[in-house]
């Protein structure tokens, strides 16, 4: 089993406060917060989103990868890019509610249609997709480069 850990501080009300978020790996450390960087995406700051995009974005390339290779056809290289929608709700509040995974592969003695095939098999064993199934829609895109 492996366990990930993560830190995150804030300082004042949500509008006004800013905060950071560090990994315990040390990659990320003290990652600006704020909520103009959650909703408007200024330079030099993150979001939650944002790191879910990112969690999302390697853990469908590397069950991808996995996929392709169980199906005979082991991946030269997957490119992968996740767009997580944070969209404000009736009635007030926000939720993430799509998560758009686009992958381009290079991928020798496969055709696209069995990419595309196998790009949507391998969502199915992301753990991250696993976690947003139900509360969010996954959207996957697949080309050979």
């Amino acid at each position: 089993m492996a366990v990930s850990r993560a830190r995150a501080s804030w300082s004042g009300d949500l509008g006004g406060g800013e905060g950071s978020v560090s990994a315990e790996s040390g990659v990320i450390t003290d990652a600006s917060l704020t909520w103009q960087g959650r909703t408007e995406r200024p330079a030099g700051t993150t979001s939650p989103e944002e790191l879910l995009a990112a969690a999302h974005a390697g853990c469908y390339a590397m069950a991808l990868s996995n996929t392709l290779a169980e199906a005979g056809h082991p991946p030269a290289r997957l490119d992968v890019a996740a767009v997580l929608h944070f969209t404000p709700q009736d009635g007030g509040g926000f939720a993430i509610d799509r998560s758009e995974l686009t992958v381009t592969g290079d991928v020798p003695g496969i055709g696209e249609e069995r990419f595309s095939e196998l790009a949507l098999l391998g969502e199915q064993g992301c753990p991250v997709s696993n976690l947003f199934r139900g509360n969010a829609e996954i959207m996957v895109a697949a080309a050979l480069a």
